[in-house]
């Protein structure tokens, strides 16, 4: 997920944000918040207006972490981290724009079942996915030596290097949109 506002645009911006539909979106984070609770009082932050340097920092980041990889297997670990994280925002926002890069709508309904669905994807798909759910889980159990040793085994220092990034960076914009209450199905950048 990489956000823009109005006044910084990238290749592939994720939220724009804009004064009449931020306040559209804010008012429904205001009427619903995460797990479909209630959340009264006034609209979130928008990090992009109030921590402009990081927000920029943050798509930087993001862009140089996805450079040189498949941009297919840059979707799958988008959707599986916002999976994991429960991020409706960014889960809406990387199925979409898998759809649009040409992604069969099977394999992105198996992505959150892809151990019991190997075929629908590749040894290295299966590695670059295995690696996500431990980086993203991380708590739960560290990142265990088969699970690296066998991304290691499908991608080279380099590519490893840009997985785990774009690892990074999608669990660090899954906490933007969870933190910021962004709605799935606002996204702007059509």
């Amino acid at each position: 997920m990489v956000m823009t506002t109005n006044t910084n645009t990238t290749t592939n911006p994720s939220i724009t944000t804009n004064p009449s539909t931020t306040t559209a979106a804010a008012g429904a984070a205001d009427a619903v918040g995460a797990g479909g609770t209630a959340m009264p009082g006034a609209a979130r932050l928008d990090l992009a207006k109030s921590a402009p340097k990081v927000f920029r920092a943050l798509i930087g980041f993001d862009a140089a972490a996805r450079e040189g990889l498949d941009p297919a297997l840059v979707e799958l670990i988008q959707i599986r981290a916002s999976h994991l994280n429960h991020c409706a925002y960014c889960l809406h926002m990387h199925t979409n724009d898998a759809r649009k890069a040409g992604e069969s709508e099977d394999r992105l309904h198996m992505v959150a079942v892809w151990r019991e669905a190997r075929h629908f994807f590749t040894s290295k798909e299966q590695a670059a996915l295995a690696l996500t759910e431990a980086v993203t889980l991380v708590a739960d159990a560290g990142v265990p030596d088969d699970v690296y040793a066998e991304a290691a085994a499908h991608f080279d220092d380099q590519e490893l290097g840009h997985v785990l990034a774009l690892i990074f960076a999608i669990n660090t914009w899954n906490r933007v949109a969870l933190s910021t209450a962004k709605v799935a199905g606002t996204d702007e950048r059509r």
